[in-house]
């Protein structure tokens, strides 16, 4: 597996001074980023940044301070991901002295985010979402992903990275995302605004500019 996409992506994160300070948390919606993509889907962004490395996250010891607590913030799919792409980025980031939030309990066992993990993502400068095959058959990733996108829309970066599925697939929800949805729709219990919602950020996503990586 090649992981030749690092180098590039370690480039794009925020320094300090290219990030806004942190404020709290409001309800807005937010607008779609028309981004245009070319051949390869590669982008160079912004300059690169080796801030202070610091330990990885605890969810039931972590101690929140005012303004930014992580560099990066990590938003995958563990069963996909966890044990082989995500360990390597999330090596390379610390390598670097980013610092960074992965979420080493994992949500694989229930749906629900807990509080202290929206904290982690309020607090988090930059965002790295890690679209696999099976992401959007998790709850718990689309609800962090609508949370990663309203903070987004008050000026934070997010890099999408589409791990072997197609980026189509997550702006239209087609192919297993589509798969997903339609469990979603049949499902009594949810909310339509919900699912709504997890639609139009997926949507939104799946615009920015990122990666894309193929089988190798």
């Amino acid at each position: 597996m090649s992981f030749s996409v690092f180098p590039k992506l370690l480039g794009e994160i925020d320094s300090p001074s290219d990030s806004p300070p942190y404020s709290p948390p409001y309800s807005s919606s937010f607008s779609r980023n028309t981004t245009t993509f070319f051949p390869g889907w590669n982008y160079d962004v912004s300059p690169s940044y080796s801030p202070p490395y610091s330990p990885s996250y605890s969810r039931n010891t972590t101690t929140f301070f005012p303004g930014w607590n992580y560099d990066v913030f990590l938003s995958f799919r563990g069963e996909d991901t966890r044990r082989n792409f995500t360990d390597h980025l999330y090596k390379a980031l610390v390598d670097k002295g980013i610092c960074t939030f992965r979420d080493e309990e994992g949500l694989e066992r229930g749906e629900i985010i807990d509080q202290n993990l929206l904290q982690a993502i309020e607090k988090s400068r930059n965002f790295i979402i890690i679209f696999s095959k099976n992401y959007a058959n998790s709850e718990s990733c689309l609800n962090e992903l609508v949370k990663i996108m309203e903070c987004r829309g008050r000026g934070r970066k997010a890099l999408p990275i589409f791990y072997h599925v197609d980026p189509s697939e997550v702006e239209k929800q087609s192919g297993k995302y589509g798969e997903a949805f339609a469990v979603y729709e049949n499902n009594a219990n949810l909310e339509r605004e919900q699912i709504q919602k997890w639609r139009t950020a997926l949507t939104e996503a799946s615009e920015l500019a990122g990666y894309h990586i193929h089988y190798q």
